[in-house]
């Protein structure tokens, strides 16, 4: 899986990059066949935000986005969201699986 960061208007220092591709490949796990992903992050004055785009193959592209004082607490956020729609997508497709085979 390729994993692309961008910044704008910030700098990230190369620990934070490697905590953002640790929590990805974790979230990743949780789909089947991810392609890639985009984090994003962003400093505007004292507020942080890093945004995380995931794609997988016939699936929509899932988006997360924190917010926070610091990069840490953004990332944080941001990725504890993203692993609640990657939980919501899975049982999603558990659900469609059940009504087709109950049909």
């Amino acid at each position: 899986m390729e994993i692309m960061f961008h910044s704008h208007h910030a700098e990230v220092s190369d620990y934070m990059r490697l905590r953002a591709q640790r929590g990805i490949e974790k979230v990743a796990r949780r789909l089947s066949r991810a392609v890639d992903a985009i984090v994003r992050f962003e400093g505007d004055g004292p507020l942080r935000r890093v945004e995380i785009v995931l794609h997988a193959p016939r699936s929509r592209k899932l988006v997360a986005a924190g917010e926070g004082r610091f990069f840490g607490t953004a990332l944080a956020v941001a990725l504890s969201r993203m692993e609640a729609r990657t939980g919501r997508v899975k049982r999603a497709a558990k659900e469609r699986a059940r009504r087709i085979g109950r049909g």
